[in-house]
């Protein structure tokens, strides 16, 4: 029966942890979208969860930061036992046996002053804790950016292999239509194997493409962060039949970057955590004032109480003479008993409260606050050195994204006109080529010239794609 119990118990631990791992990876059907791909990225990715992470501690510290405003309250308790000659603290005399005793206080502080070093202090966190965040939307716009890439890659392989696909397949044709004629003797042998060699290496081209395509979405899963699943495919993009022009000019994409982007904001914020942070190493300069209170109270187990009883007359020894006879002097006395002091008792009257004000005045603490200001600068000058040099690199990678987003578009034109010419080439040489009127390596030529052209152009067109979603980031619209 215990056998039983624990692998029930084996079992429902086993099936909880496999339910709370099912709950945290995410769902992806046959067709992944890219919105759920940026939505899924944002979710899971390292990057993005490990800069979530230090967001929240940013907020510990910025919360910390507003507690230390609260007063600080203590309570504190002692219990011993006493053995031999010592002091009873019930009545402040001293005695020789064992006996227990103990003491109790609550105790509270509450800084009133110190050089505005908590006050500082709470606006330097919450610059750090809105850097954070912006870092935060940083990461998720860099990882957004990522996949959207990576997504268009994806689509670009995938082009590129259908018209690898779609050139086999001519040729395929071609072979057939050789292979007829060939057993007719209507041409020479080596025409059909020129054309085979051909379809041979469009299968190669094949095998390369679908190569191509699979690692293109290994890299967007790794992106993701979540296991690969060969089968997913990936929705299309409507793209438009014309590309245009890009409307705009690197001075303009520079300005709005320098406004919107999230990176720019948190280099400044963290300029203004810094200056708090001076403020608060300043702080140390000052006297600090503080309030205090408590209140205490203390048992002894050798602690008695007296009760009075009945009256009596006791005979002393003294006596009085009156005429020749002696009378002895009869005093009049009281009985007591004694009894333990409750501790409820004992707690109330021995209680004691006070409150003092306290001022604590700096002046010689190892220089320590002297170069901690003097640290505080320091990291003040290098923050403002890193905002610059954050500018500056920002202003050269749009100069540098922008340049190839001309010489992207330069070349998609010029691989349009050459896609045009060799089009009209290929379609003569086909016609010549079919009618016999050509060989088979002047035919092959022209269409070795269409096919590079038609790749190359496809691969320009998402080039130029690629180009323009980069200069969309540092404008701050990164959608599709």
């Amino acid at each position: 029966m215990q056998k039983q119990k624990i692998l029930l118990l084996f079992i429902l631990v086993f099936l909880s942890f496999n339910f709370s791992h099912a709950q945290d990876t995410p769902v992806i059907d046959k067709t992944l979208t890219l919105q759920q791909a940026v939505d899924i990225a944002i979710k899971y990715n390292l990057q993005v969860r490990q800069t979530e992470t230090q967001m929240q501690t940013s907020k510990v510290q910025w919360n910390q930061a507003r507690d230390f405003l609260l007063p600080q309250i203590s309570a504190n308790g002692s219990q011993g036992t006493n053995f031999g000659r010592s002091v009873n603290s019930n009545n402040n005399t001293y005695i020789n046996q064992q006996f227990s005793n103990g003491s109790y206080g609550l105790n509270g502080s509450l800084i009133l002053f110190s050089g505005l070093q908590n006050y500082n202090s709470i606006r330097q966190t919450t610059y750090a804790y809105d850097a954070s965040k912006m870092d935060w939307q940083q990461q998720k716009d860099n990882i957004t950016l990522n996949v959207i890439l990576a997504y268009l890659q994806i689509l670009s392989s995938q082009d590129l292999l259908a018209i690898s696909r779609s050139q086999a397949d001519v040729d395929a044709r071609q072979v057939e239509r050789l292979e007829i004629q060939n057993k007719e003797g209507a041409i020479t042998p080596s025409a059909l194997s020129d054309l085979k060699g051909q379809l041979a290496s469009d299968q190669v081209n094949i095998v390369s493409g679908i190569n191509a395509v699979e690692s293109a979405k290994i890299n967007l899963f790794q992106l993701l962060n979540v296991s690969y699943k060969r089968d997913v495919e990936l929705e299309r993009i409507p793209l438009n039949a014309q590309v245009p022009e890009y409307p705009a000019n690197p001075d303009s994409i520079y300005q709005t970057a320098v406004t919107l982007l999230p990176l720019i904001k948190s280099s400044d914020l963290r300029i203004k955590a810094y200056e708090k942070a001076l403020s608060v190493a300043r702080g140390v300069y000052y006297p600090t004032l503080s309030l205090n209170a408590g209140v205490q109270s203390s048992y002894s187990s050798a602690a008695f109480n007296n009760i009075p009883g009945n009256f009596f007359n006791d005979t002393s020894s003294s006596y009085v003479t009156i005429g020749n006879t002696d009378y002895n002097v009869i005093n009049k006395q009281q009985n007591f008993s004694t009894t333990k002091t409750p501790f409820a008792d004992q707690f109330k009257n021995n209680r004691g409260e006070y409150i003092a004000l306290s001022l604590q005045i700096p002046i010689l603490n190892y220089l320590r606050a002297r170069n901690n200001v003097k640290q505080a600068k320091i990291n003040l000058e290098n923050q403002r050195a890193v905002s610059h040099n954050t500018r500056l690199q920002l202003q050269q990678m749009v100069e540098q994204a922008y340049q190839n987003m001309i010489a992207a578009y330069g070349q998609y034109k010029s691989y349009q006109d050459q896609v045009t010419a060799f089009a009209e080439s290929f379609r003569a040489a086909e016609i010549k080529f079919n009618a016999g009127a050509i060989t088979a390596d002047l035919y092959l030529l022209a269409k070795n010239k269409l096919d590079a052209a038609t790749t190359n152009l496809s691969a320009a067109r998402y080039n130029y794609l690629f180009r323009t979603k980069i200069l969309d980031y540092y404008q701050g619209r990164l959608t599709w």
